[in-house]
């Protein structure tokens, strides 16, 4: 009986790849210029603000009635003059003192009703059913409410907007939570975390993303909700912010500064998404790595 004869495997040949030098690398032709600029975000949505302004040019100058609809330019000349007057810059303190009181009340309701919500069971059947309740009921809908249980003044108008942020914030951070792997969550009780430890140094971090995408929903509803809320407390009691100014500008006529007072709103509205949320976005959701 013949022993088995054990073929050897195949030896590649060897070789040594030698590494091109800098002059020898043949270098990509770069993207055409009108390529590079159309990737610009920025650039793109200038053009599309230019674009709209000139349609609104275009429409004053064919309706051709400044009570209608002033011109851009006019609006540019109102609204520079409220702000060296000191008026719009006045009317936007009042208006940014009350939101931000009211929106960050809002936000720490709903940070206290979502942390008793992934921690007991009995906070998320009340969250559930709050939420279910209210998150429904438009925030301006409150107002006659809001008047007979605290009047006129600044008590009605944080009522409301307590009510505009809470129940978006709150079911986003839930959706946040619960969205968070069990593994984290386990990993979290092996070192000894619970309860509102537990929510602050594991959920909240992982939950990020949609916490702040309720804040930015959060924010919008406020914002819309507190004009809307002036201009009634403009008719009631001839005070108020922002709101005030658009409606009283509206009673006399000038058209122009109704449209400057809606600009300021935009602006600012602007000015909040992209200098606050987007900042707030890339030094934490996006260097931690927790979005894409």
């Amino acid at each position: 009986m013949s022993t088995p004869q054990f073929m050897e495997p195949p030896v590649r040949p060897e070789f040594e790849a030698v590494p091109s030098t800098l002059d020898q690398v043949r270098h990509e032709a770069p993207l055409p210029l009108a390529k590079r600029l159309t990737d610009r975000a920025w650039l793109r949505k200038t053009l599309i603000a230019f674009v709209l302004i000139g349609i609104w040019e275009l429409a004053a100058r064919f309706v051709d009635n400044d009570l209608l609809l002033p011109t851009f330019s006019a609006t540019c000349a109102a609204f520079v003059q409220g702000v060296l007057s000191g008026e719009l810059i006045e009317k936007v303190a009042i208006s940014m003192s009350v939101l931000l009181r009211g929106y960050f009340l809002g936000a720490a309701l709903a940070f206290l009703l979502t942390s008793l919500a992934v921690s007991t069971r009995i906070g998320r059947d009340i969250l559930s059913m709050l939420t279910a309740m209210f998150n429904p009921l438009p925030s301006i809908a409150l107002l006659p409410l809001a008047l007979l249980w605290f009047g006129l003044g600044t008590g009605s108008l944080l009522f409301v907007l307590v009510h505009s942020v809470l129940w978006p914030l709150a079911l986003n951070t839930y959706a946040g939570f619960q969205a968070v792997p069990s593994t984290l969550r386990m990993t979290g009780r092996n070192y000894g975390l619970t309860g509102l430890r537990h929510v602050v140094l594991i959920l909240v971090p992982a939950a990020l993303p949609s916490i702040l995408a309720g804040l930015r929903v959060g924010w919008a509803f406020a914002w819309r909700t507190l004009i809307a809320a002036e201009l009634v407390f403009g008719a009631s009691s001839g005070k108020g912010g922002l709101g005030w100014y658009i409606f009283q500008n509206r009673n006399e006529l000038y058209t122009d500064r109704v449209f400057a007072g809606l600009a300021a709103v935009i602006v600012i509205g602007l000015a909040v998404e992209h200098l606050v949320f987007d900042t707030v976005e890339r030094v934490t959701v996006r260097r931690w790595g927790v979005q894409s």
